[in-house]
């Protein structure tokens, strides 16, 4: 009834309660799609409109609502972060202003978390170049991550394993970078639950090091 009303009344004064109502009732019926879809046009078809900021807050909410857990595609949770970003900027004085950081801090997690479990499933199947710049991935953009340490030794780890298994023309310069990539660990967790290993790592490393250095 309410959609055949939006057509019926627009331009009346009763247009603008009418589709505050509709948007309310696809979200209400979790058709999550159509709900942020009007939610939006909602907003920027009464910008003026005194629930305007609330519209452009449920569409940013429809996002978060929409996005999945770690191990499925997150394409839904960087459009949320986008999406509340742009509500933060567009009303930097919004009472919602704390709580969309509280939703934004949430999706980070769950973005965080599928980037480590990727670079993750990459090292279980031994192909250690890709888990290495995965976890590189990882650690640049989340760089207070609580998984840093292990995945700094894990590159510690594939790289020595790459190294390993590579051909002995590629030896000298994998072997180069695993020792690079023990002195990064040492340096940020001297004190680390993994320093010992990656010393065992980096000793080997260099022995292996000078046995395929150029002549030339």
């Amino acid at each position: 009834m309410l959609e055949e009303l939006v057509s019926v009344k627009r331009g009346t004064s009763e247009a603008e309660d009418i589709y505050y109502y509709y948007c309310y009732c696809n979200y209400y019926l979790d058709d999550l799609i159509s709900a942020s879809y009007h939610f939006a046009q909602f907003a920027k078809t009464y910008p003026s409109s005194a629930r305007a900021e609330e519209m452009a807050y449920m569409n940013a909410y429809c996002y978060y609502l929409g996005s999945p857990v770690p191990s499925l595609d997150q394409s839904n949770s960087y459009r949320a972060i986008e999406e509340l970003q742009l509500f933060i900027n567009q009303y930097p004085n919004s009472t919602r202003i704390e709580e969309c950081n509280v939703l934004i801090d949430k999706l980070r997690a769950k973005l965080e978390i599928k980037s480590y479990e990727t670079a993750m499933l990459y090292y279980k199947m031994s192909d250690y170049k890709a888990a290495i710049i995965a976890m590189q991935i990882t650690i640049k953009d989340f760089p207070v991550t609580k998984y840093k340490e292990e995945m700094l030794y894990l590159i510690c780890k594939s790289n020595y394993l790459l190294a390993e298994n590579s051909i002995d023309s590629k030896k000298y310069e994998r072997y180069k970078s695993t020792i690079d990539a023990c002195f990064t660990f040492i340096d940020k967790f001297a004190s680390g639950k993994y320093t010992r290993e990656v010393e065992t790592i980096q000793s080997k490393a260099k022995e292996r090091f000078s046995l395929y250095k150029p002549t030339n």
